[in-house]
Parts: structure tokens; sequence; C-alpha cells
């Protein structure tokens, strides 16, 4: 899952494609990386903050008075159930300079449910060097998606079964794109407990989805007319593994499952991203003039 990130930005590009909101001698803005996202799915939101103070400033503060907070609200004004304190590390900026901070508000916040929110983050100075600064204010959507298929399993802990996972393949098209997802939700309560997107899809070909004998699921998919891509997802919502083949002379490849738990792709031919690089760079070097 995505951690919150740090990244230096020129003032310049900040001011004129940012919509900042001023406040003394700190300017701020937050932008998400989409609209609308599955329930579940991880939320990017990424606040800027540019230093006008002159001097430089280490931004820091304890989960009593935190420098950097987010406020996530319903689409009745409510605030939404918050998992766990902001527990931001130190930013260090600049006279001048204006910084980027990536958060995963779904590790902060219980977004797992569809419905419209919005969300506005606030920086504070614990020191009192310069008045609090709050952001613009964003709205998004959590859609549910269509369940394609789905199955529960078992989770056990030193062979002793402690509860039950959903495992699920979810789509979703805007108009524009058709897009596939995982998600693992909990078998009881049906909550999802990690969503992520697995690529864009084109429906000219079912996608094929099996469970192994360690519980994983997979699922293959068409990507392009000549690529279909096999991911392999953990009981804990994890990527175990992602290929990509590409058809052979006849036929398309096939996803099967064995006797012994496993499952393979068959009637393929895999694709190899870094021997393709290597012979393109082969022909590159014969077309060059000596």
């Amino acid at each position: 899952m995505l951690r919150s990130t740090f990244k230096t930005l020129h003032v310049s590009a900040v001011l004129l494609f940012s919509c900042a909101c001023v406040h003394a001698q700190i300017a701020t803005s937050i932008s998400i990386n989409k609209r609308e996202f599955i329930a579940g799915e991880s939320v990017i939101a990424e606040v800027i903050v540019t230093n006008h103070t002159g001097q430089e400033l280490t931004l820091a503060g304890s989960t009593a008075q935190p420098w950097l907070t987010f406020v996530v609200t319903n689409n009745q004004g409510n605030p939404v159930s918050i998992l766990k304190p902001n527990t931001f590390g130190a930013m260090k900026i600049k006279a001048g300079e204006s910084l980027a901070k990536q958060v995963d508000l779904t590790e902060y916040f219980l977004l797992n449910t569809q419905g419209n929110f919005a969300v506005f983050a606030s920086i504070t100075d614990p020191q009192k060097r310069f008045s609090s600064a709050t952001t613009n204010r964003l709205l998004f959507n959590l859609i549910p998606g269509r369940t394609y298929w789905s199955q529960k399993v078992g989770i056990s802990d030193n062979k002793r079964v402690t509860g039950t996972r959903e495992m699920k393949i979810l789509t979703s098209s805007n108009g524009q794109k058709n897009q596939i997802y995982a998600q693992v939700a909990d078998g009881a309560s049906g909550v999802p407990l990690r969503t992520f997107l697995l690529g864009d899809m084109l429906t000219l070909r079912k996608p094929m989805v099996s469970l192994d004998g360690q519980r994983h699921m997979h699922v293959m998919f068409l990507s392009t007319p000549a690529m279909w891509v096999h991911c392999e997802i953990d009981s804990d919502g994890k990527m175990v593994k992602r290929d990509i083949h590409q058809a052979p002379a006849k036929g398309d490849p096939v996803m099967m499952a064995y006797g012994d738990g496993s499952v393979r792709v068959v009637n393929s031919i895999l694709y190899d991203p870094v021997s393709v690089a290597k012979e393109r760079a082969k022909i590159r070097k014969i077309s060059d003039r000596p």
C-alpha cells in the first residue's frame, strides 16, 4: 500500500497549475489522483506546501499536535470515522521551496462504502511561527463496481481456521475504457479490506478466474488485442505474481487448474519485456550508420 512521500516542486509550476489557498506566509493546495474510486481502493491525496516565510522551516508535530491534518466528510457533511491518528514524519522546507506529500487516505479513514465524499487538509505549526493554513476542498465518489466473480475462502493461523475472506473480481466502465479490479473483503461483514486496479481490459474475451490450493485468486484478462495479463492475489489482498502472455499461432492462452492445486497458464508465449528491449536495441544497432 502506498505510503506518504515527499517531493520537491518548482514554485512557478505550483503557482501556475495549482489552486493554492494562501494564508499569511504559507501557501497550500490539495489534489487527488482521480475523482471516482471503487469502494476500498486507495485514495491518494497530495498536499503541496510552499514556504514564503523567508526562512527554512521544519514542520513537525506529535499525535496530540500534528502539523498536517485531513478532514474527510460524507455527503451529509459528517466526518468520516478515523482508523488511526495522523503520524506523518517531519517536513523540512527551504525558503521559497515547495514540497508535496502524498498520503493514502484509506489508511487513515474508513472509506469502504459507496457514496460522495469531500476532503481538505490543514497545515499547523506547533511552534506558532506562522498562521494555520487550510487547503482547497475536493469532492470524490466511491462506487461499488460490478461483481464479476466471488468466492469465500477460509483463513487460518497455525492450521486453525480463524475466519473467512471473500475474494472478488470487480469490473468498472467509465464510458471510455473498461477496468478490472481485485478485492478482498471480510467474509462475515463484507467490508472490503483491500481493493486495487489490475488494469484496463478489452471485453472481446471474458476474464478467467480460479483459486489454487493455497487459496490464492488467479485472474487472466485480455489487455490488448495480442496481450493477456495474469495476476495472482493472496487472501490478504497482496499481489503475489503478475505476468504477461502473448497468444500463440493458434488459439488463445488458457488458465488451467490442476489436481495438485496449482493454476497455470497454457497455450501461451510468456512475454519478457527485457528480452524484447534487447532485441529492439540490436535492430537499432544494425541500422546505425558506420
